[in-house]
Order: C-alpha cells, then sequence, then structure tokens
C-alpha cells in the first residue's frame, strides 16, 4: 500500500509540472509564430522612437519607449515598444525605425532587426526540458514498483 501512496506522491507534482512545461512550449511557439507572421506579412512602416511620458523621473529611465506611425488608412498610433533599448542596439527619442504592424490590430508591432526570437526559443527549449525530466521522473518512479 506504500507503494502506491509513493507514485501518487511523485505522480502529482510530475503532472503539474509537465502541464506547466507544455505551456511554456506553446507560449514560446505562439511568439515565435506571431514574430514571423507580423515580420512577413504585416505592414512594413517607419516609426518615430519617442521617449515615454513617465521616464522623465529617473528612477523610470527603465520604460520602454514609444513608438509613433502612420497607419495605411491614416491613423496615426502611438504604442509601447515591444522590446527594450539596449546598449548594443539602443532606441534614443527621435530615432527612427522599421516596424511591421498588424492591419487588423496596428498596437501589434515588430521591429526589424530586434525580434527577439531567443527568448521564444528559449521557452519551448525549457518547457520541453520541463516536461522530459517530468515524463522521466514518473518512469523512473513506475519502473521501480
Amino acid at each position: 500500500m506504500r507503494r502506491d501512496m509513493g507514485v501518487g506522491a511523485v505522480a502529482v507534482p510530475a503532472g503539474i509540472a509537465a502541464f506547466g512545461g507544455m505551456f511554456a512550449v506553446l507560449v514560446g511557439a505562439y511568439g515565435l509564430r506571431q514574430a514571423r507572421r507580423l515580420s512577413e506579412t504585416g505592414v512594413r512602416v517607419q516609426a518615430l522612437v519617442k521617449r515615454h511620458p513617465a521616464a522623465v523621473r529617473e528612477e523610470s529611465a527603465m520604460l520602454r519607449p514609444l513608438l509613433q506611425f502612420v497607419t495605411e488608412d491614416d491613423r496615426v498610433m502611438e504604442v509601447v515598444c515591444p522590446v527594450p533599448s539596449t546598449r548594443r542596439q539602443p532606441l534614443s527619442d527621435g530615432d527612427n525605425v522599421h516596424v511591421s504592424y498588424d492591419p487588423a490590430d496596428p498596437r501589434i508591432v515588430v521591429v526589424h532587426g530586434r525580434e527577439r526570437l531567443g527568448a521564444e526559443r528559449a521557452f519551448m527549449a525549457g518547457g520541453a526540458l520541463v516536461v522530459l525530466l517530468s515524463v522521466t521522473l514518473f518512469a523512473v518512479v513506475i519502473a521501480g514498483r
């Protein structure tokens, strides 16, 4: 009877971890798909980089800048940049960058050359690793039964 309790004690956390890992894989795959879709089929325009209004104070300097662009139907859009400014690729007030936006929802943008696909790939790899470890743990417990 005690062995069955041991399997259950491992099965529940392993199942929860596997579910979390699968969720991470799906989130990464969705992000990767969205970035590629916007890069390939989105409307490409030039956007003006503007400092975030709340970044005037010193402690808010890490806020992402705003991107201002004009859509095909002449609407002026101002959205928060989906990527942060870095030392290697700074986004300074007044700079121009190329973005692609979704015509159905122009608030969804991707900045060309700064897609950061590595984050999505890391989510997928990390999630797959958690699923693999969970299944392996469960298999070892079942085999030792």
